[in-house]
Formats: structure tokens, sequence, C-alpha cells
């Protein structure tokens, strides 16, 4: 919305700077976006008297004028214009001076005769034959009566160049302010001064309006209210100087008294206008209704338009002569020669008016304005100001009193006035009569607890509104900063504190982190080889799914693991390791929503990925959750995996994890040519068995002794079992043991491996001799022979 500081004037005093009054606008919640001077782009350009005109020697077309531009010497300026002539004032670009299009005019010698500057055109004033209708379009600017013809007058100040338009961003919430009447309101509750309203009088003749035409309103929802008003011996003529001064620095062009006085209204009042030539509507009629299948109307943009019946019109007793809100017809416009106007002001559905903006692919003034909902109220306010206009420019004679038809104003809304919740919401401390005056700045009334909002407001619904107002002008800026009370500070969950732990343990084993969606095919369970009746293939099914694959909720996901591994591979990535913090949905019946878990995925796959690498980033898991006491065993009761070559871990008895290479038949399923091993992590199990606590222990005083045991077992022997039979047999002074080597091979008897253990032994109080390691030693080897296990 463009204002210009002018036309303001009409309504508040501002006697504040620019950036001073668009820095209060602002912070009071109407936001200047910029503004400018108009004219700015213009230096040194003066009015100039010319006293003669001679034809140049030798020249088809250059003469040499003699201007009176206020110095003490006449000036010589040389133009190829033919419309000057001696007695006329004219804009003289003095040497030095910058015309519009930026360019800088120097004095100089042209056909042998020197030209002290240049005489401008319109366009060189950055104007058009709108701004100055008398004026020639391509010659140089003659001043008419309307301007100020006094020799070295600044040309800002002798053609009107002097005011200053600011540029606001208007809320779709706000059609009010729209309007210059509207942003003075916000203006004079901002400065806290007086808005002047002078109420719009006019003078009419005893007609009767219904002798020149006939209003219905057939379709009363879309139309609340419809005013009309006739004006007779109408001269259509260019709008005075300070009427289209006004609309260009508002951004409308001038056209003519008739529709310029439309326009002039809908800016100052924010209530949009139309104007229709009486002799183009047949019948004598105009009907406010819904368009009929088929109907077609030329808009005044020349674009023809077909209408149906959704769409609201105004129209005569044969055909639409305008679409309601948005454009009249070009049929019924204002020609040169229309001598009986009708004025139309009405109230349209904004809920119709933008889908029939949309529909018909047109947007105006009008109907951005009508598509945010204005006020019934507004509608003859705006008629008698068009009317008072027209006896203000002497365009025509009034006939009689204005048609009226439909609902004329609802009551006024109320809101509570409450000025202690007021307080608390904003967070400030204003007692009521300090509110109160506040909200009658910007037109409320307040009375018997009820704040009475002015019809113009329909944003003002609730106290959290009133609230608003109060805060805009009290001062956003003056508001403390207090932080929100009942607020926990932010900080991590002890999940999600576990969380980063784990994952940060993976990504330091070398594992990449994926994510992958939780949505599935139900045909990923028959891949990875779950029985019929396993209760994991009971999902919850997607009721609108974007497509099979994408149609359950999955209950395990070792099937996004394998596609993780299986794009790998596609890709040409040899080797790769996975880890996934995936979600799984259980269903708990149609009238609950499913339950959620969480299980951590491994998958990795390449020549240094196999079995113990895998088994190692499960113990890494394991160690930092801080769980110790968990059992490993050989596992074949899980379809997915290799029988051979999958373990599970226990704890407590309870199962924690299963882990191995993945079955060859669920590989090929996959589409997967090689060795993958996986495992699955019940997440939510190893948070609830955490034991994150360190006890601090010194640093040993004493040396440790270290041995090493290759020992000869049965080849199906788990490495744990000896590894338990050494700790029962070392007790306490056993501070670590580690398998470093596995062996099968001909120099072992058919059915047996060898197994390689590291031992450290360290006792806390003194230094263990060679005897004494050797009696653990002996020990160790005593309670393996128990078992069948050999020293080799």
């Amino acid at each position: 919305m463009k204002l210009s500081k002018k036309w303001l004037s009409d309504f508040v005093d501002i006697n504040s700077g620019e950036k001073e009054f668009a820095d209060a606008m602002t912070m009071s919640g109407s936001k200047v976006e910029g503004w400018e001077k108009e004219g700015s782009g213009l230096a040194g350009i003066v009015v100039g008297h010319i006293e003669s005109v001679e034809r140049i020697e030798n020249s088809q077309r250059l003469s040499l004028c003699i201007a009176d531009v206020g110095t003490a010497e006449p000036l010589g300026i040389v133009t190829g214009a033919a419309n000057v002539k001696a007695g006329d004032y004219v804009p003289v670009a003095l040497d030095g001076s910058t015309i519009y299009s930026g360019k800088r005019i120097t004095a100089g010698m042209i056909r042998g005769v020197f030209s002290g500057g240049m005489l401008c055109s319109l366009a060189e004033l950055g104007l058009s034959i709108n701004d100055f209708p008398y004026a020639c379009e391509d010659g140089i600017f003659i001043l008419g009566e309307d301007c100020v013809c006094q020799p070295g007058l600044d040309i800002h100040e002798a053609i009107g160049l002097n005011d200053t338009v600011f540029e606001f961003e208007i809320t779709s919430n706000r059609p009010d302010c729209l309007s210059v009447a509207g942003l003075a309101r916000e203006a004079a509750a901002t400065f806290r001064i007086p808005m002047k309203e002078p109420l719009p009088r006019f003078d009419s003749n005893d007609e009767n309006v219904d002798d020149y035409i006939k209003i219905i309103v057939s379709d009363k929802e879309k139309c609340a209210r419809y005013v009309g008003a006739v004006v007779k011996n109408v001269s259509i003529e260019p709008s005075p100087r300070w009427m289209r001064e006004r609309l260009r620095a508002s951004g409308v062009r001038p056209i003519n008294n008739i529709v310029d006085i439309t326009n002039y209204v809908m800016l100052e009042y924010g209530q949009p206008m139309h104007a229709f030539d009486i002799r183009t509507i047949e019948g004598g009629m105009i009907d406010v209704r819904t368009a009929r299948q088929g109907e077609k109307i030329t808009l005044l943009d020349g674009s023809e338009k077909t209408l149906d019946t959704d769409i609201l019109v105004i129209a005569d007793a044969v055909k639409p002569i305008a679409v309601a809100g948005i454009m009249g017809g070009e049929f019924s416009s204002i020609a040169p020669d229309t001598s009986v106007v009708v004025f139309e002001s009405a109230c349209f559905n904004a809920a119709s008016v933008r889908n029939t903006s949309k529909k018909i692919g047109v947007r105006t003034e009008s109907s951005s304005r009508f598509e945010k909902g204005l006020s019934a109220c507004g509608c003859l306010a705006a008629e008698y100001r068009a009317l008072e206009l027209i006896n203000i420019l002497c365009a025509g004679e009034v006939v009689g009193q204005v048609a009226d038809i439909g609902r004329f104003c609802d009551g006024e809304a109320t809101v509570p006035f409450d000025p202690d919740w007021t307080n608390r919401f904003i967070g400030i401390n204003l007692d009521a009569g300090e509110q109160a005056e506040i909200l009658r700045r910007i037109g409320f009334t307040v009375e018997g607890g009820q704040v009475k909002v002015p019809h113009y407001r329909g944003d003002i619904e609730g106290l959290e509104d009133i609230a608003e107002e109060v805060a805009r002008f009290y001062g956003f800026e003056k508001i403390p900063n207090r932080p929100l009370a009942g607020i926990a500070d932010g900080r991590l969950t002890p999940l999600q504190h576990f969380e980063k732990l784990i994952c940060g343990t993976l990504l330091a084993c070398g594992l990449n982190e994926v994510q992958t969606y939780s949505f599935i095919s139900p045909k990923a369970y028959d891949k990875i080889a779950l029985a019929t009746d396993s209760p994991l293939r009971d999902s919850v099914v997607i009721i609108n799914p974007l497509g099979e694959d994408t149609s359950v909720m999955r209950t395990t996901a070792l099937p996004s693991m394998l596609d993780v591994v299986a794009r790998n591979l596609n890709f040409k990535n040899d080797e790769a390791s996975f880890f996934e913090l995936a979600t799984v949905y259980y269903p708990l019946g149609f009238d609950r929503l499913p339950q959620e878990k969480q299980r951590l995925v491994l998958g990795m796959y390449g020549p240094q990925n196999d079995f113990y690498a895998l088994k190692g980033v499960v113990e890494a898991v394991m160690k930092a959750a801080g769980i110790r006491q968990y059992e490993i065993s050989p596992a074949d009761d899980n379809p997915s995996y290799h029988p051979g070559r999958c373990a599970k871990l226990t704890l407590s008895g309870k199962l924690l994890a299963c882990f191995g290479e993945v079955h060859p038949a669920v590989l090929t399923r996959c589409s997967i040519e090689q060795r993958v091993c996986c495992a699955d992590i019940d997440f939510d199990a190893l948070f609830a068995n955490r034991n994150l606590n360190k006890a601090y222990q010194p640093l040993p005083k004493y040396p440790a002794a270290e041995r090493d045991l290759a020992l000869i077992c049965d080849k199906n022997t788990p490495s744990a079992v000896l590894a338990d039979a050494i700790q029962a047999a070392a007790g306490p002074l056993l501070e670590s043991i580690r398998l470093f080597d596995v062996y099968e091979g001909a120099q072992l008897p058919q059915g047996k491996k060898s197994l390689a253990y590291h031992l450290i032994l360290r006792c806390q109080d003194r230094t263990l001799n060679d005897e004494e390691t050797d009696v653990i030693i002996q020990k160790i080897i005593a309670e393996l022979g128990r078992i069948n296990v050999l020293l080799r």
C-alpha cells in the first residue's frame, strides 16, 4: 500500500521526519518497507520563461531559445522541439543537472551555438500524459495554469513533485489499512494526535433515483449491501492536478474525472467503487445476481470471460455489465460523451470474490480488498464521498438521494475487557485506565466491562486480539524480556544420551549410520524366511499406501538393512558396514495406536567383515552400555541366519541380540551374491539394563604376569566354555583373558580344534613370582582337563 504524505495530512498533522515516522509506524504494527521522495532522481531543473525563439542557420530543425531561468542574464538553449514559442514556461535542465534517466546534462556547443542546458519533455521528468493531459507527449513540456510559473523556481515545487510516498506492508487480516483513512487512524494512535474525520456532504436536486435506475439484489448471500447513486449532466474532463498527483503517488494512473473519483475514494476510504454509463444499462435496472451458465462478458482490460453459476455479476435486464468486486465490463465503461453515470458502492462476499478472481484469472485493486473481507458499514460513506467530489470538481449534478439496498450495518461486536488477563498475557503492568485509553485511541469503545469493536476491525475476536492492540500501542520495545515461566531448560533425556553413546561407539568402530523407511512390503517377510505363523508377520497395515512396497509398517528392520547392503553392492562398493537405530511397530488392535520399539540393526560385508568382526562390534556395544555378565551361545532356530554361523546373546536368560551370517537362501532372494553378516539387538532392553556408573579404580602398583595357553578341545566346544573354566580356576587373580587364535588343521586329531588364549594375572598387594604363577596355570590346566580340554 502506497501512502502519500500530503494525502495523509488531510487526516492527521504529522510533524516528524520520514525515518522517525516510518520507525514509529513499524513498531506499532504497520510495517513501512521504505519511502521515496517524488522526483528524487531530478536535480538542477528549474522553470524557464522563453523570451524568444530563433532558427539556427544551416539547420533544418534546431532553434535557439533565450530563456529567463532566474539568473542575472538570460540563458541560451538549443532545442529541436517544434512546440516551443516565446512566452512559454518550460522545465530547463541547467549545466550539471540530472534528468529522470540519470543522465547528467552539461553545457556545450551545438552546431556552433552555445547551449547552456536542455529543455525537458515529460518523459525526461519521469512523467507521462496521464499526469498532465494537456501536455504534448512528444515535445517539450509546456507548463499550464495548474503549475507555478516562476522563472528559476525548482521544478519540484513548480509542478508538485514535492510529496513523500511511503510503502506499507499490509497483512491480510487488516483490509482497513488498505486506505489513507485506515493508516491515518494508525498514525493518530501511534503519535497520540487527534484525527480529522470530516463527514462527506454533497448537494443534490429533488429528483428521484428510481426514475433513472431500479436496483435489485437477487443474491443477498453474496451481496450484503448495494448503494447506488445517479449523477447527470456529467462533463468528462481530466481531473485537477491535486487529484492526479495523489493518484500517481499511490501508483494509480489518472484517466478522467469520473473514473478517478472511484479510484480516489477506494484509496482514501478503502471501499472499492465503480461507475457505469447509464446509456448502456438495458431495461433501466441493475440486478446483482449470479451469472447464468455460459454467459460471457468482455472486461475493461479487453479480455472475454465465460461465466458460470458460481460467479456474482452486476447485470442489466439482458446481460452482465460487471463481474462483482473485480472489474467492470468494457461495454458499460465511461466514454468521452457520457452524460449520466451510476456510482456503485457495495459489499460483496469475500469468499465469492476470491473464488471468482481465481476462476477467471483476474486480480485487481478492488478484488484484493473485497477478498480480505470488508464491512457493509463503509459503503454509504464511500458513496457520499464520491458525490462530494462530484460537487468539488463541478463534474455533474447529483440526482436526489442514494439508493441503499440490503443489510445496512451489523451491530458492533463486543469482547470482554479484562485488564488483569491482558497484563498477564503480555507481561506488563498497565492499569485499566491506561489500557482503555489505548483502545479508545484506535476507535474502540470501553464501557461496562466490554470493548465495542468498530465495524472496520473484523480481525478482533477475543481477549488475545485486545491484548495485541494494547501491546502494539504501549510499545513492543517496552515489554521486558523474561523467560517463559514453567518451561524447563533444554537438555537431552537419558535415552537420548544413551543413543548418542551407542551411535558414537559404532561410528568409532567404523560403521556408517543409515536411516530407512518404516514402511515395507509384506513380501519382505518372505525374503527373510519368516515362518508363516510368526507373530512378526502381524503388521500395521497402511490404509492408503503409496504402493505395495510401502503398504505395512515393519516389525523387523532386517529387510531394510539387507536392502541397504544390496543397493551398495549395486553401486560397486566392495566392502561396507552399517548400523541403524530403527523403530519397529507392533499392532495392538484397531482402536489403539501401535506399540513402538527400537531395534539396533548392524550389517556388514566384505573380506574383512566376517562373523568374528561382527561379534567384536556387538561386544563393543555391550561394553559401552556397561553390561558385563552376558552369555553368547550358538543359535540355530532363526531361519534368517546361517544355522552353523549364528549366535545369540542373552542376559539373565533373556534374549538381547541375535547375530551371525545371513542365510544363503535369504541372500539369494535379496539379490546378494556374497556373505553378509547382520545383528539385531533389542535396544530398549539394552537401555533398560545399562550400567554407566563408573567406580574409581587406581592404577595397579605391581606388575602383571602374562601367559599364553594353546588348548585342544572338541570342534563343537564353544570358546566361552573354556573361558569360564579358566576364570573359575584362576579366581580373582585373573585380570583379563583374550582369545587370540583359532586353528583347525591336519596337525590336530580329527574333530578337534586349537584355541589360544592370552592371560594377564595380577595381585593387588604384591608382585606374583614365577612359582605362584605356575601354580595358578596348573590349576587352570587341571580344571580344563575335567572338561576334556588338553594343553597343546
